[in-house]
């Protein structure tokens, strides 16, 4: 009998979680498909504005795959990747003291969409040691709520996990966030220390090909503002 009810038990929660999950993963999806296709929008559009501009600035969006697209502005890279599984938060994590949350673990249960910002030339010369920087991630669960971890206002002005339901218009607002705060996000100089003593070799692969390591920030673990200072 004591068999019989674990495998009851067992299938029972297998059942109810494969099918939270792959409605998480769903309604991740179509959320990611909305992103591209706003995207594609709001580059288009930016290009329409600026097409008067005297000096010509670099807009480009492109569809990498069902899980992956990028826009470039000016300088910079934004990549959105989805991720193709389901997750699940820390106990420690401040989204379990939400009563929306408290009331049902299950809608813990998030899908992610990550988005970093990397230099556009990083990837044009090839310069492989060069770093990105993650500067959001959506979380979205099986009812279509939404939150956003992130830098600045993308962390801020996103995080009403127990009322937000992501649409149109939060993906948009999010979107053009994770443009501004890239634009504001600027390219520091290496330290002197790290640059001041160079090989005949490594000169000799600099001019070839750039090895210095670049990025808007040393790094790439996320962080919040608050840890960098």
């Amino acid at each position: 009998m004591q068999k019989k009810d674990a495998t009851e038990l067992i299938l029972k929660t297998l059942s109810e979680k494969s099918i939270i999950k792959q409605q998480i993963y769903n309604n991740t999806f179509e959320a990611f498909k909305s992103l591209k296709k706003i995207s594609k929008y709001l580059i288009n559009n930016y290009k329409k504005q600026l097409k008067t501009s005297v000096n010509k600035i670099h807009l480009e969006y492109r569809d990498k795959g069902i899980h992956e697209s990028e826009i470039r502005v000016a300088g910079d890279l934004l990549i959105f990747n989805m991720h193709s599984n389901v997750f699940e938060f820390d106990r420690n994590h401040g989204i379990w003291k939400i009563s929306y949350v408290k009331n049902n673990d299950m809608n813990s249960y998030c899908g992610i969409i990550n988005i970093y910002n990397f230099l556009s030339d990083s990837f044009k010369y090839d310069r492989l040691n060069d770093v990105g920087y993650l500067i959001g991630r959506i979380f979205i669960n099986k009812d279509n709520h939404y939150f956003v971890e992130g830098k600045r206002q993308l962390g801020f002005l996103y995080n009403d996990f127990g009322n937000a339901v992501i649409d149109t218009k939060a993906i948009k607002d999010i979107v053009q966030s994770a443009i501004l705060y890239t634009l504001d996000f600027d390219l520091l100089v290496p330290p002197y220390e790290n640059m001041q003593i160079a090989s005949v070799a490594q000169m000799k692969q600099r001019i070839n090909k750039s090895k210095t390591q670049t990025g808007k920030r040393l790094g790439f673990k996320f962080y919040t503002d608050e840890d960098l200072k």
